[in-house]
């Protein structure tokens, strides 16, 4: 996340991206929730936080870095990747427990179980950072109808502060063992190159859902063709790809990120701010989370609601800044999520628990803690309707 902040330095005037069809209520131009304008997925309880020891130590792995969390509805077991690029060991994903008591919503704790190394076609183990064929591994799901996994890889890039090889952005299927299984066939807007085209540095795949008939994926932040990063002045657009079940693109969709949430400290500082996790309700409503990290203020996170449905097909559009209007998604603010443990920590993982005898579901959220003492591995538990 860190990382990513040092491409956001540059926070000069630019030209904002451009400008998009009116959405019918207020509560979309401003990115919140007008009073009783929406009736979607609300928090009943919170449920609680627990943490794991920071450089735990887990099958002869060092845990950290978790960016993505999902359930298989089946057995209860949970799937966790880490972003680690083999500063300590190589790509990976944990598989654990979360326990929640059925009947009260108690949030009882966080376990491992187990802990799989994700494999290439060669069957051997990504390369490190800074190698060509590296990855970054920012989300996961498990499909139980195929059981088997899906993980978003981030790749990498070189840009004006880091000169690094190029390596892909991927989305791709691993088996319950962490064994290559194939690609997502990707547009050619999400390919990363070498210049100021396509997903910046660190922007790139952050967010996946698997829905009932469709597969999503968000990139974190704007393309270069699609506009400027976030300032304390304006938002950014991003792109959400939906793919059917089988692995076919089918759509491209625009999606609005707030305003920084505040100015970092000292004035022109680092500030860095993105989508980083999305989770299905259904085949056409969305959570993301909305993480902002702002030099001398730390994290700021937000969960919204974003529907689908009337939003203009961008897929064939070279860019989002100019050219005709378009409609993005619209979204509704669920939570300010910094209000429920503090500080906040880099939320970036976000899966369905178990559902409650009182009949809401639960709703789990994990930090990345960047392998950094001043940050923790959380996880925040919530009780939640609407669905």
């Amino acid at each position: 996340m860190r990382g990513a902040a040092a491409t956001a330095a540059v926070l000069a005037a630019v030209t904002v991206p451009a400008v998009m069809e009116a959405p019918a209520r207020a509560a979309d131009r401003t990115g919140g929730q007008a009073a009783g304008a929406h009736r979607g997925l609300r928090i009943t309880r919170f449920l609680g936080e627990k943490r794991l020891p920071h450089l735990a130590k887990f099958g002869g792995t060092t845990v950290g870095g978790l960016s993505g969390i999902d359930r298989d509805p089946r057995t209860g077991d949970w799937y966790m990747v880490s972003d680690d690029r083999w500063r300590y060991d190589p790509a990976r994903f944990y598989t654990g427990r979360v326990d929640i008591d059925p009947r009260t919503g108690r949030f009882g704790g966080v376990s491992l179980t187990g802990v799989h190394t994700l494999t290439g076609p060669d069957g051997k183990p990504y390369p490190g950072f800074g190698k060509p064929r590296s990855v970054d591994p920012e989300s996961i799901r498990y499909d139980p109808d195929a059981r088997r996994v899906l993980w978003g890889n981030e790749g990498d890039r070189p840009d004006e502060t880091h000169q690094v090889p190029l390596a892909p952005l991927t989305v791709q299927w691993a088996g319950r063992d962490g064994r290559y299984h194939g690609l997502l066939p990707l547009p050619g807007d999400l390919r990363l190159t070498t210049g100021h085209h396509g997903p910046r540095r660190n922007f790139g795949m952050e967010a996946l859902a698997i829905a009932p008939h469709t597969i999503a994926g968000m990139i974190e932040g704007p393309r270069y063709e699609d506009g400027p990063l976030p300032t304390v002045r304006h938002g950014a657009v991003t792109r959400l790809t939906m793919w059917s079940r089988h692995g076919k693109v089918r759509a491209q969709y625009a999606y609005q990120v707030d305003r920084l949430p505040a100015a970092p400290v000292p004035a022109g500082g680092v500030a860095d701010s993105g989508v980083s996790e999305i989770l299905a309700i259904d085949d056409h409503r969305y959570l993301a989370l909305e993480r902002s990290w702002l030099q001398g203020v730390g994290y700021k996170v937000k969960l919204y609601e974003f529907d689908t449905r009337g939003a203009t097909n961008v897929l064939s559009r070279g860019s989002l800044a100019k050219g005709r209007e378009y409609r993005p998604v619209r979204k509704h603010l669920v939570a300010d999520l910094g209000r429920y443990a503090s500080p906040t920590q880099n939320l970036e993982g976000m899966g369905w628990g178990p559902k409650l005898r009182s009949g809401e579901r639960t709703l789990v959220v994990c930090s990345d803690d960047n392998f950094d003492a001043q940050e923790v591995t959380e996880f925040l538990a919530f009780a939640v309707r609407g669905r």
